[in-house]
């Protein structure tokens, strides 16, 4: 994972060098898919705030909601234009198949609200959600409030916490890193039993949902036009009309 190559020390330079982009920049990596220390770069930048009063509690946490809004977004074109595009024709080599696939769309089309809102608040779903939710195909007019809504609650919480936490904080987050993973495994596990349960019902609606085969979004090459001969005894042979 890239967030081991950032040390508390490596953290706090980058915020006395870069200050509110350091945690725009951090937030919005990890929002796009990629495993980075964006929550750590937030709570870092609360705790220095705290102590040193450099930062303006109120600005990081617009740099943070941001970050989160903005990174989503991008998170959520790349699934949608390409990660729909690669599970469509490379999924069942990782066993997502297109009755996964559809289950997935349904259900971010039922409940991806849900999904984007509160996966913001588990770390796993943080760097996937909106990624997913682009990928499964959902509507970005319901992907956009509640992606916003889950980015501006989760910084302000954050960072309200984090700032009056001050040392405190520092010195519990490994233990407060550990009930948070703790917290997060056990709720995916739950979700993946729930899932493997009901799948034979979800995939049911979900063919219902969405049926025949899935479909790129564009044609991944040109048309082709077949033209047939019409069977005659005499004469040149002609061919029916396009």
């Amino acid at each position: 994972m890239l967030a081991a190559f950032f040390s508390t020390h490596t953290l706090d330079h980058l915020l006395q060098q870069y200050g509110y982009a350091a945690v725009l920049v951090f937030v919005m990596i990890e929002s796009l898919g990629v495993p980075f220390p964006g929550e750590t770069m937030l709570i870092a930048a609360a705790l220095y705030a705290g102590v040193t009063h450099n930062l303006e509690i109120g600005l990081i946490w617009a740099a943070a909601a941001v970050g989160a809004i903005v990174g989503d977004n991008i998170g959520y074109g790349i699934g949608y234009g390409g990660g729909y595009r690669l599970l469509l024709r490379y999924g069942d080599k990782v066993r997502l198949d297109e009755a996964k696939l559809k289950v997935g769309r349904l259900i971010f089309a039922e409940h991806g609200g849900k999904v984007v809102f509160f996966g913001r608040f588990v770390s796993i779903l943080r760097t996937y959600a909106a990624f997913l939710a682009g990928t499964s195909k959902m509507l970005w007019r319901k992907f956009l409030p509640a992606n916003a809504a889950g980015g501006i609650l989760w910084s302000a919480i954050y960072t309200t916490a984090s700032y009056l936490a001050g040392k405190a904080l520092q010195r519990a987050s490994g233990v407060i890193d550990l009930i948070i993973g703790i917290a997060a495994v056990l709720v995916i596990a739950a979700v993946v039993l729930v899932f493997r349960r009901q799948l034979g019902k979800l995939g049911s609606r979900a063919e219902a949902a969405y049926p025949g085969p899935l479909e790129l979004t564009r044609q991944s090459g040109p048309a082709i036009r077949c033209h047939f001969v019409a069977p005659v005894t005499e004469g040149t042979p002609q061919r029916w009309p396009d």
